[in-house]
């Protein structure tokens, strides 16, 4: 059954978003995103203990990172190739190369022999510089974010308290996240570096510039340290910094426990989305056939349908008939673009599609829907304690290995 569900919902999930098999496979992404120079790197050596190895990303108080750096596990220290990536099928990546050789230049792979590495993959960003054109980077930069926003389990938003001006091209950033405010965390870094009033000081500066970016009820959780592993400077909040570093090693680590739920809730979402898609292509392909006559020109038909669907209840019969949620459905200018690319006449009825050994296609995604894809999910949860944290596997207590540091 298992099998079969898996086979179902990885074509939705191809269908609605092109997404290659290594991509369902693929192990939790943790997303580093931010300014430049405000710890990314630093804060990466530090939470794999990487600091004075041969291992340990370069860092720096200029923009040191000009590439996407993706840190994976390896039985030995490796550096590949972005155009390696991008080529290797088996890997999660293959899909960037829709991006052009310019960006695979700049796209490094990393592997490093890292027990976290073996649950976990790692995604260093080039640091926002605000006075910066895309056009200078010489390749589609917020295009790419949003690739990699898509993909990610764990997104942290680095700053710290000398870049919490808000510019066009981190406000661009933010409208990119819209939608996954859930796994935003927001890194106050370098948090040692201000004596106690100025660090509430600038706390506040920070949600009042990321106020108006964020709209939620619930802000994001908020992580205020210093991720590297100097001493904290004296006279600092030694215990608060330790209880910081603590949380958000449990937050990681409850991502990597939680990988195969998300993967399955991941699919189960594509899987509602191609079934209202095909709902709605069908409702279109039906309303054309009720229109249409002996002398009807098809293509006047079908645009006057297009142009205004609401005219001949296309969404409003969906939501009638079926038991879609109207903020589910997509945008209704979507379809103009949709069937600009692929006429109404290479589609064929759902009823059409079906067989008496195999069965309606629609019956098998909204069977995994409503059954099989909970069912999975349950039967995960029965043989799991949500409380239990096993760092044993995720070697989340190995790392950093000096957080708890001496007094």
């Amino acid at each position: 059954m298992r099998a079969r569900v898996l086979l179902c919902c990885l074509a939705a999930s191809f269908l609605l978003s092109g997404q290659a098999d290594g991509e369902i496979t693929s192990k939790p992404m943790v997303l580093f995103l931010g300014p430049w120079s405000v710890g990314k790197s630093t804060m990466i050596n530090y939470l794999l203990g990487l600091e004075d190895t041969r291992y340990q990303l370069y860092t720096g108080a200029e923009p040191t990172t000009s590439e996407f750096t993706v840190l994976m596990h390896g039985p030995k220290l490796k550096t590949i190739e972005g155009i390696v990536m991008a080529a290797d099928s088996a890997r999660s990546f293959s899909p960037l190369e829709k991006f052009g050789q310019n960006f695979l230049e700049k796209l490094i792979g990393i592997e490093v022999p890292h027990k976290l590495l073996e649950r976990v993959t790692f995604v260093d960003t080039p640091g926002i510089i605000e006075n910066r054109k895309q056009q200078e980077r010489g390749y589609p930069f917020n295009d790419v974010c949003q690739w990699f926003i898509d993909r990610a389990d764990l997104i942290f938003v680095v700053f710290d308290p000398t870049k919490l001006d808000v510019g066009l091209e981190l406000e661009m950033l933010f409208r990119q996240l819209k939608g996954r405010e859930s796994q935003i965390r927001i890194i106050l870094n370098k948090a040692d570096s201000l004596a106690t009033q100025m660090l509430m000081r600038v706390y506040g500066a920070l949600f009042w510039s990321l106020a108006p970016l964020i709209n939620v009820t619930e802000p994001p959780r908020v992580y205020v340290s210093s991720f590297w592993p100097q001493e904290y400077k004296p006279d600092t909040h030694r215990e608060l910094f330790l209880k910081e570093e603590i949380s958000l090693l449990e937050d990681l680590n409850q991502v990597i426990e939680n990988r195969m739920e998300n993967k399955i809730a991941f699919i189960r979402q594509h899987a509602i989305r191609v079934r209202i898609h095909a709902l709605l292509v069908d409702r279109y392909l039906q309303t054309y056939k009720e229109k249409m006559t002996f002398f009807s020109d098809g293509e006047l038909v079908f645009k006057d349908i297009v142009e205004d669907p609401d005219k001949f209840y296309i969404f409003k019969t969906i939501l009638a008939k079926t038991n879609v949620s109207k903020f589910d459905l997509p945008n209704r200018e979507a379809y103009k673009d949709f069937f600009g690319i692929n006429p109404i006449s290479s589609f064929k009825l759902l009823s059409q599609q079906c067989s008496y050994m195999g069965g309606c296609f629609l019956e098998k995604i909204e069977r995994a829907i409503t059954q099989e894809l909970p069912g999975l999910l349950g039967s995960l949860g029965l043989g799991k304690n949500p409380g239990a944290l096993n760092c044993d596997k995720t070697g989340c207590a190995e790392t950093p290995k000096n957080r708890y540091r001496k007094h």
